[in-house]
């Protein structure tokens, strides 16, 4: 009879373990497996088209209704707020082609008058500023949110689903969804898809449910990423929500979505499409979304208070015919 040596066990055990949850990934992996016509069919199968009107502009913001807004107000109890915003960028970096220019057009130095002046310029749209998209953003097959043609957006801008549409404001209950901490670990690495099973699971291990008018925040980890090992190009490679997660955020009938990248899985994952969370949720669901928030402080803060819902107050500069707007979204606890 041959003994197997103590040492040797436990290094079969290791490669067996390590087999199964290569194994268990692949079957997830080619459980969430989605093609283009899939996501074709989601546009139709998700779509809030009609829902509040043809000539609707708002989309899912409709559903922030003034009894939404008193149960956000109900969730301040301290008086305590934290910012989702990164600070602005105005150096050159691998995720940052285009930071923010800043000149200063009046200093203090050899003037006699009473005042300082500057301006700015900034290309918002991308993968560093903290900014909001309009509905306008993004076409699908020639179309907008609620079957507005592509064309009403000109050199002038756009005539449909403008960010001066939320001139308003935002003034809702708040979710933020700490993959990382779910799973763990301090940060997701590049390229980890989330699922819907993900969503759920926080759900559970948080103690809340996402409800209608709701904007939810999906925390990546990318900036304390960014901070421990330097900056990466997000656009090519970001976790994010896989495109099944879209179902998902209908059902719940989320208002808002937000995440500290782009919210879509990058690279997707699916032949022919880049963005195809963005698709499904500007498009077909009118759900602006705030694209690079840094949830770092948010995610102190909540897990400090075991309170993952606040009071969710932002204001995009009412830019007529602006396909966005960069902005500062504030949690109140």
């Amino acid at each position: 009879m041959r003994i197997i040596s103590p040492v040797l066990l436990t290094l079969l055990a290791a490669f067996a373990l390590a087999g199964a949850l290569v194994s268990a990934g692949a079957t997830q992996d080619a459980k969430h497996k989605m093609t283009k016509e899939d996501v074709d069919r989601l546009m139709a199968e998700v779509s809030n088209w009609g829902r509040w009107g043809k000539d609707d502009q708002l989309g899912a913001v409709n559903l922030i209704t003034e009894a939404k807004r008193k149960q956000a107000a109900a969730l301040v109890k301290e008086g305590f707020s934290v910012s989702l915003a990164r600070d602005t960028e105005k150096e050159k970096a691998d995720d940052n082609p285009s930071p923010y220019e800043h000149t200063m057009t009046l200093s203090g130095v050899n003037n006699r008058g009473q005042f300082s002046l500057d301006a700015f310029r900034i290309s918002f749209h991308g993968y560093q500023h903290t900014h909001l998209d309009a509905l306008c953003h993004m076409f699908w097959n020639g179309k907008m949110y609620n079957g507005f043609s592509q064309e009403e957006v000109t050199q002038k801008g756009a005539a449909k689903l403008a960010i001066q549409n939320l001139k308003q404001g935002i003034f809702t209950r708040g979710v933020l969804m700490d993959i990382p901490q779910l799973k763990g670990v301090k940060y997701l690495e590049p390229g980890t898809p989330i699922y819907p099973e993900d969503l759920e699971a926080w759900e559970k291990k948080a103690g809340l449910k996402l409800t209608a008018g709701d904007a939810v925040f999906i925390r990546t980890g990318r900036w304390a990423r960014r901070a421990e090992k330097g900056p990466w190009d997000v656009s090519a490679n970001s976790a994010g929500l896989h495109a099944s997660c879209a179902k998902w955020l209908k059902a719940r009938d989320a208002a808002l979505l937000g995440s500290d990248a782009a919210s879509d899985l990058l690279p997707s994952g699916i032949e022919g499409l880049t963005h195809p969370i963005h698709q499904l949720t500007l498009v077909a669901l009118g759900v602006n979304i705030f694209d690079n928030c840094d949830l770092e402080a948010l995610s102190e803060a909540a897990a400090k208070r075991k309170r993952w819902e606040f009071l969710l107050t932002a204001a995009p500069i009412p830019l007529t015919g602006g396909t966005g707007s960069p902005l500062n979204p504030i949690a109140s606890f």
